[in-house]
């Protein structure tokens, strides 16, 4: 069996990759993972000419789905927050569901969806992108035009 480019890159910098993963995550299971999905990402949609390219695509993903799993993380879904301090006084779920509609008015219907997937659904960009029949890096633009406005709105409302 021949192995291609890719596979021997991978197989000669796994080390390396995993050294990489460590720095951006905390344990070595989650690293582990994180090489998992990088290979995976990769060996199902790259053609990998040289080693150099290789090298390339992989530490790049690699950074990605590092960044991705830390995303992942640290969001929490507005359902789960009991109750959220701002300002010396204390706001109900009520409360943060009103502020969140006040926050999504200026939103286009597709965009208050992707927002609702991301939050509260809890889905990844990829998954989205195949539910609304967009591309990932459409969902991802979307993501960070609905923080922009959404930010903008909460900043009005505290003037």
């Amino acid at each position: 069996m021949e192995i291609d480019v890719l596979t021997s890159s991978f197989l000669g910098l796994r080390d390396k990759l995993h050294h990489i993963a460590l720095n951006y995550l905390e344990s070595d299971e989650d690293a582990k993972d994180a090489l998992q999905d990088t290979w995976l990402k990769l060996r199902n949609g790259s053609k990998v000419e040289t080693t150099s390219e290789a090298k390339n695509k992989l530490v790049t993903v690699l950074r990605h789905v590092c960044i991705d799993h830390l995303r992942k993380a640290k969001s929490i879904p507005i359902d789960t927050v009991s109750a959220y301090e701002t300002k010396g006084y204390n706001m109900d779920v009520e409360d943060l569901k009103h502020l969140e509609t006040l926050l999504q008015k200026g939103l286009t219907p597709q965009q208050r969806e992707i927002f609702n997937l991301v939050t509260h659904e809890g889905m990844e960009y990829e998954q989205i992108a195949e539910k609304l029949s967009m591309t990932v890096e459409a969902v991802r633009m979307n993501m960070s035009r609905i923080r922009k406005k959404m930010r903008e709105t909460y900043n009005k409302l505290n003037r």
